[in-house]
């Protein structure tokens, strides 16, 4: 048996982010081979983690990354057993990893990951779900999360020009807009981005109200119009009033902006995560 060293356990340790003790006896179980040991800590990983993973993980938070050039960004649902560990920052920074994973390699598997960090928490972990945003041409790529991590955004917004997107005027307003979409929760950026079917079901609700009752048709229909118009300006994102002025939309308030530097600026998409929400 190779001889046991406090500096072969203490590698093996950096190498798994195991215990101290089961680093030593994974070392002696092995017979002092580093992968050998390091193979047994990962499968002793993989078998607690498959203990842990019918208990409920309801708890979690938000994790974001944008790579240099803010042209790449991800969030990213990790779920865990109990708010403690969700607010624990070493568990934050290790999902902030995660996130960068995804941004910088797409499709990269991180079940390793997990397991690691079920070893290393105690706790069930899983990673519910991501968003990859990559900028097509001229825009920015920006991503906020909300104090406590429970929400977080992350948007993209193009422009016509290279020019525009180096200024500061530009910057500020992709940063409002991801303020904007954490507190309005819009669902689409505009009213053309919403489902027919979800419209027709709004419709069909509005025609049963009381103000409806025994209107001419002419006069039903500017109701019904009306009602969808507030209905749009509830879920649209360029229809909501803007957070910071609430007598502009947020459209007018882009339109503002676009006319300032001389260019068409557009928000092209955006993906807003809550913990726990339900997924369509």
């Amino acid at each position: 048996m190779a001889e046991i060293t406090p500096a072969l356990v203490g590698k093996l340790r950096e190498m798994t982010n195991a215990g101290l003790m089961a680093c030593k006896n994974a070392l002696v179980e092995s017979s002092g081979d580093l992968d050998g040991a390091v193979d047994i800590l990962r499968k002793k990983g993989a078998a607690s983690a498959a203990k842990k993973a019918d208990r409920e993980a309801k708890e979690g938070l938000i994790a974001q990354a944008v790579l240099p050039g803010a042209k790449v960004g991800v969030l990213l649902e990790v779920n865990c057993e109990t708010d403690f560990v969700a607010r624990n920052e070493g568990f934050k920074a290790s999902c902030d990893e995660l996130a960068k994973k995804v941004a910088t390699t797409p499709g990269v598997d991180l079940e390793t990951d997990r397991i690691a960090l079920v070893a290393k928490i105690g706790e069930n972990i899983q990673i519910r779900r991501h968003a990859r945003i990559e900028v097509q041409g001229s825009g920015l790529v920006a991503a906020y999360i909300h104090t406590g991590a429970k929400v977080g955004v992350l948007v993209e917004v193009g422009a016509g020009k290279d020019a525009s997107v180096a200024t500061e005027e530009f910057k500020q307003l992709v940063r409002d807009i991801t303020l904007q979409i954490a507190a309005a929760i819009p669902t689409a950026v505009s009213r053309e981005e919403v489902p027919a079917e979800l419209v027709q079901k709004e419709r069909e609700i509005a025609a049963q109200s009381d103000a409806l009752k025994g209107k001419p048709a002419a006069a039903m229909e500017n109701i019904l119009k009306g009602k969808l118009d507030k209905f749009y300006q509830t879920i649209c994102l360029l229809e909501q009033g803007f957070v910071k002025n609430p007598d502009l939309t947020v459209k007018a308030h882009v339109a503002g902006v676009s006319k300032v530097l001389g260019d068409e600026i557009v928000v092209r998409r955006f993906v807003r995560f809550q913990v726990g929400e339900s997924i369509a």
